[in-house]
């Protein structure tokens, strides 16, 4: 059984304005002259933690993590202003042009799964590889499932926390009655229900309790980030509704992949993993049997440690070639 590689600091961070008022926080870290992969975080809103830096060899890799718009370290936090899947793609793309990146493996899980797809498809010859988690496809079902009918069956004692700041008379839609919360003006109450839609987030996300997961989340800068941001997002069909991501895998043929899902993922049900193989059929899948969704699960990180592994040793066989 893999585990994280040791735990790494920065050798270089930096601020990088991308204009509309947005500057992302960026580090790297492994090693400058090696293969470069670029860490691309979920939520949307969740920001890195310094656990994200540890799925790569340092000594392979040269390891590129951003903070999303409004995210984490990058300002202003919690911002929704012109804050688009669109946006965060040609944030990515001026990112490898600053950093001098002729083209980057991608690593990303859940929403960070949905946005390196979306960015590949965009500049899929930016892209040597993937590994994948957590499949989102921010479809209208998948957004449904998780925020209105479906976990809410497997965690009912979870969803009562979950539901408690709505009226009844609004939770026929529970997206929208939290979207009206967190933009509103009131500042106390954006901060409560931010740390109820996160912390049912952070609740199911994992096979078994853990409170590491619910505290990260739990706190209040992450909660905000990722509960205005999320639900501005899945407010807006992800900004993907006119290109949904399944309809344009024959982009990525070319380009090897490796997805890991846990089988009992509660937030993306591990349907989505199908659908995209399906429609992806080059993809290398892995179920794994005793994980949910969170990157933490020992399973899971065995999993992807191998796979960062396995597809250094793959674009390497193809720069030699």
């Amino acid at each position: 059984m893999r585990s994280l590689y040791p735990a790494i600091k920065p050798h270089r961070t930096e601020q990088l304005d991308v204009g509309d008022g947005h500057i992302l926080y960026v580090e790297e870290c492994g090693n400058p002259d090696g293969l470069p992969v670029v860490f691309v975080h979920g939520g949307p809103g969740a920001g890195c933690s310094v656990q994200d830096r540890c799925f790569f060899d340092p000594e392979v890799y040269r390891i590129v993590l951003f903070d999303q718009r409004g995210s984490g370290r990058s300002t202003p936090h919690a911002s929704l202003d012109k804050n688009t899947t669109q946006a965060l793609v040609a944030d990515m793309e001026c990112l490898r042009e600053f950093l001098g990146i002729k083209q980057w493996m991608l690593f990303g899980g859940s929403w960070g799964s949905t946005l390196s797809l979306i960015y590949a498809q965009t500049h899929p010859d930016k892209v040597q590889g993937m590994v994948l988690r957590g499949i989102f496809l921010c479809r209208d079902e998948d957004i449904q499932w998780f925020y209105q009918q479906g976990a809410s069956s497997i965690f009912p004692d979870y969803w009562q926390d979950f539901i408690a700041p709505i009226p009844s008379s609004e939770r026929g839609d529970m997206l929208t009655a939290y979207y009206r919360r967190l933009t509103g003006v009131n500042e106390l109450e954006r901060i409560r229900v931010a740390k109820a839609w996160s912390l049912w987030e952070a609740r199911c996300a994992t096979l078994d309790p853990n409170r590491h997961v619910v505290e990260r989340l739990g706190s209040s800068h992450v909660a905000l980030a990722m509960a205005r941001i999320e639900a501005h997002y899945f407010m807006n069909q992800c900004y993907v509704a006119d290109q949904p991501i399944l309809q344009n895998m024959a982009k990525l043929v070319d380009i090897p992949a490796i997805a890991v899902h846990g089988r009992y993922d509660m937030v993306c049900p591990v349907k989505q993993a199908f659908d995209l193989q399906a429609a992806w059929p080059e993809l290398n899948l892995e179920i794994i049997r005793d994980a949910g969704h969170a990157s933490s699960e020992a399973g899971t990180v065995n999993a992807l440690v191998k796979a960062t592994d396995q597809m250094a040793r793959v674009l390497s066989s193809r720069d030699e070639k």
